[in-house]
């Protein structure tokens, strides 16, 4: 069982909003997902959660990261570096 973590498009039309989930790889983005590890608003640059030690935790196990996601965790992690 393959999974991996993408992001699950919410949010109204024209303000979308996004959700970092844990989900089966052969599923849709839409699905039910295993886990919710986080948020993000593209309208807000600097609003990004992302739950670090989760997302370390499945990275552990074998979660595949969509490129999306990997550049969502360099960019918390300049934020973070910048306060």
């Amino acid at each position: 069982m393959a999974v991996a973590i993408k992001l699950k498009r919410i949010g109204k039309t024209l303000k979308p909003v996004y959700r970092v989930v844990v989900i089966h790889s052969k599923k849709r983005c839409q699905g039910a997902p295993i886990e919710e590890l986080g948020h993000y608003n593209p309208s807000n640059k600097k609003d990004i959660f992302l739950n670090m030690e989760r997302i370390n935790h499945w990275i552990k196990i074998g979660a595949i990261v969509s490129d999306t996601v990997k550049g969502l965790i360099k960019k918390q992690t300049e934020v973070l570096k910048s306060i």
